[in-house]
């Protein structure tokens, strides 16, 4: 069995990377593993910012509990309870990123630890902030071998007033996307159930889901239709991204798809060429 590091701050994961030879991050596959379940503290929370700041370590789970009585959220629904590192070492994501994207373009703020001990920061604790280099989407399904993620910055958004699940059936579900596509109505998560359901997630205030609701067709649902999604998401063994414009969401934008079979995890030279930049001795694996 490998020795599993549990550092309970960043100074302590720097000595332990900077001293290591073969380290993995939160899966096994070398000498060590670095885990991050110490570090799981809420650092900072602006309510009227509508952000917060968080050490990886963290369950998407805790820190929904602490932003509910705001009446505020991490618009952020992947399968699980992943960590907020795993969640942004992963480019994790649910339905809703129709409307709020993926961890990727929610975090606003970075701090990370290479594979010499060098601690990095960059990003800010504000939406609106330009300051270095986007070391988030660069981490950003990194995998844990760029470095550890140690904190991360977040844009929060608000709890809707009201929320209503439809479902809509069809033998041919491109087709009746398309037309709702033409339809006005805005869902802020959607979810295709093979072979012909699309399940369709509307929130906002009590009069706007209302009038979505009347000019939706399809069925109203209860909240178990998206723990079934969740379920499939789990069940799934691979995760692949696609562009909407060819496939059922045909407008621009990502989509994710959960597949039976793992999709090919090689980097690609150029990807390489970086993670040698930031590991130039291999010892994250």
């Amino acid at each position: 069995m490998p020795n599993v590091f549990e550092p309970d701050t960043l100074a302590a994961a720097a000595e332990i990377l900077a001293s290591s030879s073969s380290l993995t991050i939160e899966r096994p596959g070398g000498a060590a593993v670095l885990s991050t379940r110490k570090l799981d503290r809420l650092l900072e929370h602006e309510p009227g910012d509508l952000t917060a700041i968080v050490e990886a370590g963290m369950r998407l789970s805790t820190l929904q509990e602490h932003l509910a009585p705001f009446g505020q959220m991490f618009a952020l629904d992947p399968p699980g309870d992943p960590t907020l590192g795993a969640c942004l070492a992963g480019d994790l994501s649910g339905p809703r990123s129709h409307r709020y994207g993926a961890m990727r373009d929610l975090v606003i703020g970075v701090t990370v630890v290479l594979a010499d001990g060098t601690i990095a920061s960059a990003g800010g604790k504000v939406v609106k902030n330009v300051a270095g280099y986007d070391l988030g989407k660069l981490f950003s399904g990194s995998r844990g071998r760029l470095g550890l993620i140690g904190r991360l910055a977040l844009r929060l958004h608000a709890r809707p007033e009201a929320t209503a699940t439809v479902v809509l059936e069809s033998p041919d579900p491109r087709r009746a996307w398309r037309e709702l596509q033409h339809s006005g109505l805005s869902p802020v998560a959607i979810d295709l159930l093979p072979p012909e359901r699309l399940a369709l997630l509307f929130e906002g205030s009590e009069a706007g889901v209302a009038a979505q609701l009347g000019a939706c067709p399809g069925r109203p649902a209860g909240s178990e239709l998206w723990q079934e999604v969740a379920s499939r998401q789990r069940d799934a063994t691979g995760r692949v991204g696609f562009a909407w414009q060819d496939c059922l969401l045909a407008r621009p934008g990502r989509g994710v798809a959960y597949v039976a079979a793992p999709p090919d995890r090689t980097w690609s030279p150029l990807a390489e060429r970086v993670r040698a930049s930031f590991d130039p001795k291999g010892t994250l694996r």
